[in-house]
């Protein structure tokens, strides 16, 4: 690439420098970009769910429920889990909803379904009085995911769910990983955890480089 760039005059040498810095980005770096837009990556002063204080706020339904952010996070979500054997992918209400349900239409469509479910905070209370939503059997590999990451207990909730079901989880991705001990837990209890992007300690957002 970069002998064409030195041998090629003119206009080409533009273009072969577009090509050559696109080629750089990942599809989490773009997602960043999109995130932004949509204003699901917030920059002021908030309040978490664990009552923790930051600098930065990741509202998730505002880009998984966007027409273009829901295709993109269904992508980058289904290139992690090619090859891991995942029969189906989901998670804990709400957040986990629309990931899923993205992951598994963009899986259709390349050829090699996935299943999606969902798991309630707790067993409703009529009918079937289910506690996982879906199409899920006891055996089968899945994949957990949801928008955030922070201390991992929306994560642990859906792990614990389809475990006493029977089912092998695979791998957990999160569109945000905060770094406040959620993902270095599940990754120091064995679980094969990837985050799209780092909500770095030192205030950086920054895409996984990996995917």
């Amino acid at each position: 690439m970069v002998q064409l760039i030195i041998q090629v005059q003119g206009r080409i040498i533009s273009l072969g420098l577009w090509i050559w810095i696109e080629a750089m980005n990942t599809p989490a770096d773009s997602l960043i970009e999109l995130a932004k837009q949509t204003g699901a990556i917030k920059f002021g002063e908030f309040i978490l769910a664990s009552g923790a204080k930051s600098n930065r706020y990741f509202e998730g339904k505002l880009l998984t429920l966007h027409p273009e952010g829901a295709c993109r996070v269904g992508e980058a979500i289904f290139n992690i889990l090619e090859g891991s054997g995942a029969q189906a992918v989901g998670g804990l209400i709400l957040g986990a909803i629309p990931i899923a349900t993205a992951v598994s239409i963009i899986s259709h469509q390349r050829g090699k379904p996935l299943l999606a479910f969902m798991v309630r905070e707790s067993p409703k209370e009529h009918g079937t009085k289910k506690l996982i939503e879906g199409p899920l059997e006891p055996g089968m590999r899945v994949a957990i995911v949801d928008d955030v990451v922070t201390r991992g207990g929306s994560v642990y909730k859906a792990i614990e769910a389809v475990e006493n079901m029977g089912c092998i989880v695979v791998k957990v991705v999160a569109i945000v990983d905060r770094h406040e001990g959620g993902g270095d837990k599940l990754m120091a209890d064995g679980y094969d955890f990837v985050p799209l992007i780092h909500f770095n300690p030192d205030g950086t957002v920054q895409a996984n480089k990996l995917q």
